[in-house]
């Protein structure tokens, strides 16, 4: 994109590339977001790697707002005991949250625990039941890199060819790329997972989104920024000196919620959670940095309130956003000011 393009390109008056504005140029209309859990697990839950999860993941494995589906291998109930929905039960529960005058297309969220860690047949049904809707767009599959096997692979080739009208996304749950801090949080992954990952999804030419937890334990400003740098820059093609760039990325606060080994570290005061000048000031110096073409898929996130126990003001997301347009605003600042691009792309 040409500087004069840049600062013509209309991001429905954010300073940033949102996916509100990207839906709205690609489909001219919003695309809202309908979060699933498949009633899948963990390599770091089932005992394959851990039993204990992440450090800072909930029960929900970060599904929290997410309704349940059942699982193939049989019945599933939620922690409430009440089943769990069927795929289309679900995006039928999504829709009816949602007037119809502001929108009526959908893309369909697999975001609790990891969304390609299960037997290959049922993932093939799920992600198909969900695209097999007339109205859902695409969808976007939340996963570690380190459950992309050959199998998964080849499901997602294959249904990406079935569907060529229709985007499919992942989303590599990355956090940092420091090793103390991996290990801290039970990440279970070295860093080189994460970029074979890249590099398989772009053989599949599957746009790939990174999230990024800013503020996790013992990591410094210039840390946090250098994965932000790291993740934006993108990862190098095999025997090649371009780089594979993300579509998106996710900044994420980090949030202590309840019944986490997070929360006891927290409540002996071993770290203190940020505050949100502080936390808003670095996302607009990392927002400042990534290329104009990223799309920002998230700059906070949420945390449950039944469950959140800090920051607590991240709670109120509206306020936290207007104060971020506001201060960007004042500061006259943009997404890529200060972007560099040190490799060509691949």
């Amino acid at each position: 994109m040409s500087q004069e393009a840049y600062n013509n390109v209309d991001w429905l008056d954010k300073p940033y590339y949102s996916l509100n504005a990207y839906f709205k140029h690609v489909y001219g209309q919003k695309i809202y977001k309908i979060a699933v859990d498949a009633g899948l697990s963990c390599p770091n839950r089932d005992g394959s790697l851990d039993t204990r999860g992440c450090i800072f993941c909930s029960k929900g494995g970060s599904g929290d707002f997410a309704v349940k589906l059942s699982d193939s291998q049989g019945e599933a109930y939620s922690q409430d005991g009440l089943k769990q929905l069927s795929v289309k039960e679900q995006i039928a529960e999504g829709r009816a949250k949602f007037n119809k005058k502001a929108g009526d297309r959908f893309v369909i969220y697999f975001q609790a625990f990891t969304n390609t860690y299960g037997n290959p047949d049922y993932l093939r049904r799920i992600w198909t039941e969900a695209l097999e809707e007339n109205d859902v767009v695409g969808i976007s599959i939340a996963t570690r890199p380190d459950c992309l096997g050959e199998e998964v692979i080849k499901i997602l080739d294959e249904i990406k060819n079935v569907y060529s009208d229709k985007f499919i996304w992942v989303e590599l749950g990355l956090q940092t790329i420091h090793d103390k801090t991996a290990e801290y949080i039970r990440r279970h992954y070295p860093l080189a997972e994460y970029e074979v990952a890249v590099r398989k999804l772009h053989k599949l030419d599957i746009p790939y989104i990174t999230h990024i937890i800013l503020g996790l334990p013992g990591e410094t400003r210039e840390e946090m920024l250098e994965t932000v740098f790291y993740v934006e820059q993108g990862v190098f093609e095999q025997d090649s000196h371009s780089k594979i760039r993300p579509f998106g990325m996710k900044l994420q606060l980090l949030h202590v919620l309840e019944n986490t080994d997070l929360a006891e570290d927290y409540s002996q005061g071993k770290f203190k959670t940020m505050e949100m000048e502080e936390y808003l000031d670095l996302v607009i110096d990392a927002l400042q940095k990534i290329n104009h073409n990223i799309v920002i898929h998230r700059v906070t996130g949420d945390g449950p309130k039944n469950i959140l126990i800090s920051p607590a003001w991240s709670g109120n997301k509206k306020q936290v956003l207007n104060t971020l347009h506001r201060k960007m605003k004042e500061k006259n600042a943009r997404q890529g000011d200060y972007a560099i691009s040190l490799y060509e792309e691949a």
